[in-house]
């Protein structure tokens, strides 16, 4: 394997995404896998900027505005495409939390259609495996709920909005074939599956 794999991790908010992320690079690594672990919001130079366009958004909703907010996340993802990703080692997996998909979740006005297509236009890399985390809102919503910082979210406010958000999700998901992964029982079947996706991929390519 000479380029890495790269692997993105999306889902609504409470879905345990970063717990299966640990659980899944442990489980790599365990089989002797270089595994890197990056984070969109973390690798993003100007996310202040675009955070500040959501909190607008939030508070007067409108198409123009959504639509300079997913722009502005697609010329986020195409600057980590060029000057963060070429970085990672050969041979390493990259799992990355949260990418383009995560989209499909969060915006209510813009198709997901549309925002694909602006990331594709701005030559955002494609994951070689999608991964969608998903649990039963209720279910989501409850976990949050016992976090110190609850949902942590800018847009998501109510158990109502958490479904919209979770349906909108799914329909991407079986929409365009990416693995679907239903986080509601033990971490570690989450993580088997996962890790038997990521090991998959790999034995395909040439």
């Amino acid at each position: 394997m000479n380029r890495p794999l790269f692997v993105s991790i999306d889902g609504p908010k409470g879905t345990g995404k970063t717990t299966l992320l640990e659980a899944v690079t442990q489980a790599l690594r365990a089989d002797n896998y270089k595994v890197i672990r990056l984070c969109e919001k973390k690798s993003d130079p100007y996310r202040g900027e675009t955070m500040a366009l959501v909190n607008q958004l939030v508070r007067n909703p409108s198409r123009d505005l959504e639509l300079n907010v997913c722009e502005r996340f697609a010329e986020s993802r195409a600057w980590i495409s060029r000057q963060v990703l070429p970085k990672q080692p050969p041979g390493s997996i990259i799992l990355i939390d949260r990418w383009y998909p995560s989209d499909a979740a969060f915006r209510r006005i813009i198709p997901f259609a549309e925002i694909l297509r602006l990331n594709i236009e701005r030559q955002v890399q494609v994951p070689d495996l999608h991964v969608g985390v998903v649990t039963a809102p209720a279910t989501s919503w409850a976990r949050a709920a016992a976090r110190t910082r609850g949902l942590g979210s800018t847009v998501i406010h109510s158990l109502d909005e958490q479904v919209a958000c979770t349906e909108a999700f799914e329909r991407a998901v079986m929409e365009h074939g990416w693995v679907l992964c239903r986080n509601e029982g033990t971490i570690e079947d989450a993580a088997s599956q996962v890790a038997a996706e990521i090991d998959s991929v790999l034995r395909s390519r040439p």
